[in-house]
């Protein structure tokens, strides 16, 4: 019997520019603007410090402008934040997202109701 969750659906974006974009990098854009910092929102994604800033910098490299603006801690601390473009980046993954689910529907219970399950 599937459970309620199956199949699970996920977006990726390949873009030509050798970016891929998918819910990963929109979860940790995600938790920096929940968090405010690059290191909380790795550590809440189960992710180093330096992974996460390997994608961040990876996603600032292929956009028009930076997604992220970081500053570096001291005595006050670091931070960071989504910029405007970030805001938008991650709103229009979210938006697909959603317009997957809910135009994707029909199809993956079709899809899912053809599988054989022993």
């Amino acid at each position: 019997m599937p459970m309620s969750d199956d199949p699970r659906l996920s977006l990726r974006l390949h873009f030509s520019s050798g970016l891929t974009f998918g819910r990963g990098k929109a979860d940790l854009l995600q938790g920096i603007a929940e968090e405010g910092s690059i290191s909380a929102a790795g550590r809440r994604m189960k992710m180093s410090y330096r992974r996460a800033w390997s994608l961040v910098e990876e996603m600032n490299g292929h956009f028009a402008a930076p997604l992220v603006d970081s500053s570096r801690g001291g005595a006050r601390g670091g931070g960071a934040s989504l910029t405007d473009l970030g805001r938008q980046v991650l709103a229009d993954y979210r938006a697909l997202e959603a317009v997957l689910r809910g135009q994707g529907a029909r199809p993956l219970q079709r899809m899912r109701d053809a599988q054989r399950y022993e």
